[in-house]
């Protein structure tokens, strides 16, 4: 033994392993008998093998000649893979990006065995109530139970929506509370505005309607976000805890941007009642800064490795890009445009954002007059687009930031007439290219926003006339899909606002999909389908449901990915598309007409809760997005290892082929986790299934987000790739 192996359990972890030996005559008998750590490592996976011998799609999964069949592998089978795995990669070391990249190492045989024979080892109670729950997966203690369809819906009612009569009201309470504060904030001269200013004389009245009228005007929304912590007491009536507040304080002093705005403000709770309580936890806990968030900042290191650009060498993903940072891409088809303009700022800050990075660095920041476009912008951005016209595989573009709908609409409208002409441009020179050889043309435009939820007075009349007018003009040269991709965390971010915001974006012809980031609170029971329900109340439609990313920063946001598994195993089944439905949905948004009314027709001749058409998924570090995995290893405290594999049911990079599979150590283990949501009001034992699910693969996406089919063959060459040009 080492000196940490030496060390004593607690009483706690060696209650838990006398359970295991208890519940497990045969894993009792051969820990105690044996005389030697290798002898137990022979004797468990002979158990283990013999245990999985009678199931041929369990080997086949376990020996990967069929890496996606786990609905054919019983729940058994499944926890005896992963101790086959546990066995194939005991004492395995890895850096670990969790903790300053020191290596961690997976040993749960020896773990157990030191602790059987001696008491002994470096364990936390975690990693023993993990390898409890594993011998009782596979002695048949813990069962696969799926809660029925009432269950689930008594789920779902916990979480009000932001429509219901009772939160309006609560809402305008706090809509008038801020205003009085910003009242005083212009009053006292603190807060100066050439445009929002009050004249001298003005009565206390007069101030008042002036300012009822102002929240109308996204811009005074921008002007006056907070951007202190004392600023954020004083608008939530000084109703933050103590140490909530000093951990803000702790933000603003390490340099973590603060800008949460008074709408969004307005959302958030001061006095919490009956039917209320943690109704916001999602709201406060996407904008409140965390203590592992503090403690991280100016160490945080870029997660997806592709968005590392180095000039004349290609990104992690194998693609060769301009020499800014404007351009983004994994995959062939698709790459993220990110302008030069205020669309590089957000309408807040959400503290799990995936560039968080970039606001450590400072590329990112809410200095709106800094973002301003500066002259020599149309030029770079003709290069930029140049690349998309040139590149042969490229059909899809999404515009970003930031937040795409913080652009001006002068700044917009110069983008789109820069798309259609790369788009028309790229549709001609195809006329001179034989079949087989020609380019993928573009019939994709995608806008990323979270001003919807954040601040949906941006969308205005003015702003949506111009998505409708490009929607004409480029549907006319063969662009076929036009996607605002939304952020909403919560059904309570879904306002009379929120909605009419989207109905002017229907209206002028644009799909609608929502990007859940699954955290924690964003995690409970029936959470996420009372949010697909009321999305698709407003004519919304899910896309994704993303992993937290990230390391420690995200430790308190994160759920681990197998409630992730769980959730889409066991809750958003009752909403899942069967047969032609999903062809079905996909026809009511090429038909664009009447599509609130139309999608709800369809939810109730079809008997649906919701419709469940997003995809669970993590984005990976190395290339592309993923919920294909199985778990490889587990950490002294209780974290699993998993091993990614890319999701082959679309286009990759090439890269992907040498890359390999991806490991993640995730930053929280599922006992961490499961005391997390009991700490916010969550019955453990309604998620007690989480413990098994070890495996899991991508679902399909439904056909509402395939690309459309050209009626001429694309080249296979790729271009912009690991030094490939024409």
């Amino acid at each position: 033994m080492n000196t940490t192996e030496k060390q004593s359990l607690s009483v706690r972890s060696l209650t838990i392993v006398k359970k295991i030996l208890v519940e497990n005559p045969e894993i009792n008998k051969i820990f105690s008998s044996a005389n030697s750590y290798n002898e137990v490592l022979e004797s468990t996976r002979k158990w283990a093998l013999s245990t999985i011998q009678t199931n041929a799609a369990a080997n086949n999964y376990y020996k990967n000649e069929d890496t996606d069949s786990v609905q054919n592998i019983s729940w058994k089978d499944i926890g005896v893979i992963r101790f086959l795995n546990y066995l194939d990669n005991e004492g395995i070391t890895l850096p670990d990006p969790n903790r300053k990249n020191n290596p961690v190492t997976s040993s749960p045989i020896k773990n157990l065995y030191n602790a059987v024979k001696y008491g002994k080892g470096e364990c936390s109670k975690e990693f023993f109530l993990d390898m409890l729950f594993l011998f009782r997966q596979i002695n048949g203690r813990l069962k696969q139970k799926f809660p029925s369809e009432q269950k689930i819906r008594s789920w779902m009612s916990k979480y009000p929506s932001g429509l219901s009569e009772r939160i309006i009201a609560d809402r305008k309470e706090n809509k008038e509370r801020i205003l009085k504060v910003i009242i005083e904030l212009i009053s006292s001269g603190e807060q100066k505005s050439e445009r929002y200013f009050f004249e001298e004389g003005m009565t206390e009245e007069e101030k008042y309607k002036r300012v009822r009228t102002w929240w109308n005007d996204y811009r005074f929304h921008l002007r006056f976000a907070v951007r202190t912590p004392a600023q954020l007491n004083q608008m939530l009536d000084y109703s933050l805890r103590p140490e909530k507040l000093s951990v803000l304080n702790n933000a603003y002093k390490a340099g973590i941007p603060f800008f949460i705005n008074p709408y969004y403000l307005s959302l958030i709770d001061v006095n919490v009642t009956p039917g209320k309580i943690g109704a916001d936890k999602s709201l406060r806990d996407y904008v409140f800064h965390s203590r592992q968030l503090v403690k991280e900042f100016g160490n945080i290191v870029a997660w997806e490795k592709e968005d590392i650009v180095e000039p004349g060498k290609p990104n992690a993903a194998g693609w060769l890009l301009p020499a800014f940072h404007n351009i983004h891409r994994r995959y062939p088809e698709v790459a993220i445009f990110i302008p030069n303009t205020r669309g590089r700022a957000c309408g807040g800050l959400c503290v799990s954002c995936q560039r968080m990075y970039d606001f450590q660095s400072g590329h990112l920041n809410f200095n709106l007059e800094k973002l301003s476009p500066k002259m020599t912008w149309k030029k770079k951005m003709t290069v930029l687009l140049k690349y998309f016209e040139e590149d042969t595989q490229l059909r899809d573009i999404l515009i970003t930031g930031g937040d795409s709908f913080m652009n001006t609409e002068e700044s917009l409208q110069e983008i789109f007439d820069g798309i259609y002409k790369v788009a028309l441009r790229k549709k001609n020179a195809n006329t001179n290219r034989l079949d087989g050889e020609k380019y993928a043309e573009i019939t994709r435009v995608r806008l990323g926003t979270r001003l919807p939820a954040f601040l949906p007075q941006r969308i205005t009349k003015e702003f949506v006339k111009i998505l409708a007018d490009f929607k004409t003009k480029a549907s006319e040269i063969g662009i076929k899909q036009f996607v605002v991709q939304i952020h909403v965390q919560s059904a309570m971010e879904i306002t009379p606002a929120m909605k009419e915001a989207v109905t002017r974006l229907l209206d002028a012809g644009w799909m609608v999909t929502n990007q859940l980031v699954f955290t924690a609170a964003a995690s409970r029971r029936g959470y996420s389908n009372k949010l697909r329900k009321v999305l698709n109340e407003i004519g919304v439609i899910s896309y994704y449901t993303f992993s937290v990313k990230g390391f420690m920063e995200n430790y308190h946001n994160f759920a681990t990915n197998e409630r992730s598994v769980q959730e889409k195993t066991e809750e958003k089944i009752i909403g899942k598309l069967v047969g032609k439905l999903p062809n079905q949905v996909a026809d009511i948004y090429l038909e664009g007409e009447n599509i609130q009314k139309n999608l709800a027709e369809f939810i109730k001749k079809n008997q649906l809760p919701f419709l469940s058409t997003d995809t669970n998924v993590l984005n990976m570090p190395g290339v592309g997005k993923s919920m294909r995995f199985n778990t490889i290893g587990i950490t002294n405290d209780g974290r699993r290892i998993l091993e990614f594999g890319h999701d082959y049911k679309r286009k990759h990079s090439p890269v992907i082929d040498k890359m390999g599979k991806v490991i993640i150590i995730e930053s929280k283990s599922i006992a961490a986790y499961l005391e997390q949501v009991e700490n916010i009001g969550e019955d453990p034992a309604d998620y007690s299934t989480i413990w098994g699910y070890s495996s899991s693969e991508t679902e399909d996406r439904i056909s509402v987000f395939q690309y459309p089919d050209y009626d001429f063959r694309i080249t296979d060459r790729l271009t912009n790739y690991q030094g490939e040009t024409e």
